[in-house]
C-alpha cells in the first residue's frame, strides 16, 4: 500500500494519519510500541523527503498478512532526488539534523538505494515476542548505507 506525498510540510501529518489507519486493520494495536515507533519513523522519513528535496515522494508501508509475535513491518519513502543521504553532525543547539540518526537508533534495519528517478530510503521493524523498548530494538539497528556498509553514531541528512 502506498500514499503519494506532495512537497508540503503539512503532508507529514497526513502521512502519519494514513499509516495509523493502515495499522488499525493489520492486527497491530495503536498503543503497541511497534506502532508508536513506526509512526515516528514515518514522520522522520516523510519530513526528510519533503524538506530536503522539495519534490513529491511516495510512502510505502508493507504490513504482514498475518501478524505474529515475530512479524516484520517495512516502511519506504521514495523521492525524486538523486542525491544520496550524507552524514551530518547536529550540534547540541541544532533544531534539526537528527532524523536519520533516529531511524538508525529505532529501526532494526535501514538503508537506501538509487532508483531510476531518485532514491528510496527504507527501514524495517521486527515485532518481537517480548515487549519492544523504544531505546533498544530487537535486532540492534543496523544501517545499510548505500551498498551494505554499516555506520554507527552518525547523523544523516537525506537530501
Amino acid at each position: 500500500m502506498q500514499l503519494e506525498i506532495r512537497p508540503d510540510p503539512a503532508e507529514v501529518g497526513r502521512a502519519r494519519r494514513w499509516a495509523r489507519s493502515r495499522l488499525a486493520g493489520s492486527g497491530i494495536q495503536a498503543d503497541e510500541p511497534l506502532a508508536e515507533t513506526l509512526i515516528l519513523l514515518v514522520s522522520e522519513l516523510v519530513t526528510n523527503a519533503v524538506v530536503h528535496t522539495g519534490r513529491p515522494a511516495v510512502l510505502r508501508l508493507s504490513l504482514p498478512h498475518m501478524v505474529t509475535e515475530e512479524a516484520t513491518v517495512r516502511l519506504e519513502v521514495a523521492d525524486h532526488s538523486g542525491r544520496a543521504p550524507v552524514p551530518r553532525c547536529a550540534g547540541d543547539d541544532a533544531t534539526g539534523g537528527r532524523g536519520l540518526a533516529l531511524v538508525d537508533g529505532l529501526a532494526d534495519r535501514w538503508g537506501w538505494s538509487v532508483e531510476a528517478t531518485g532514491k528510496r530510503i527504507w527501514c524495517e521493524l521486527d515485532r518481537c515476542a517480548k515487549s519492544r523498548d523504544l531505546t533498544a530494538s530487537c535486532g540492534g539497528g543496523t544501517a545499510a548505507y548505500g551498498g551494505g556498509a554499516a555506520f554507527e553514531g552518525l547523523a544523516y541528512e537525506a537530501v
